[in-house]
């Protein structure tokens, strides 16, 4: 098991920016990809950014690219989500996700094992 908690949602303007933080207790995190997804209502989860357990490889869904960061601090086991220029329709829960590969995959949802149970991220216009 990789338990994963996430904090830092909360609700902002549109144009604005939060950032999201997934702690991991996991001895080998280095040994996990790491991502972010999200699921806004009536729609299905969905990939937004991917780290190797390096940090050196980083993926990103096309709708954020430019305005996300994903980011990893391995000695503090530690994952976040910089997250700029926020849009309306960047509401959503976010998922953190533990992935027992250290390569980052290409971003579905199967490819993950662990999940977060998520933080409420709402932007209004």
């Amino acid at each position: 098991q990789v338990p994963l908690v996430e904090s830092g949602g909360g609700r902002v303007q549109a144009g604005g920016s939060l950032r999201l933080s997934c702690d991991a207790s996991r001895r080998d995190f280095t040994s996990y990809a790491m991502g972010w997804f999200r699921r806004a209502p009536g729609k299905e989860r969905e990939f937004v950014a991917a780290i190797s357990g390096s940090g050196r490889i980083t993926h990103y869904a096309d709708s954020v690219k430019g305005r996300f960061t994903i980011a990893r601090d391995n000695a503090k086991k530690a994952v976040s989500l910089q997250m700029s220029s926020l849009r309306p329709e960047d509401t959503a829960l976010y998922y953190c996700a533990a992935r027992v590969w250290s390569e980052v995959g290409t971003g579905t949802v199967s490819e993950y094992d662990y999940w977060g149970q998520g933080t409420q991220v709402t932007v209004s216009s």
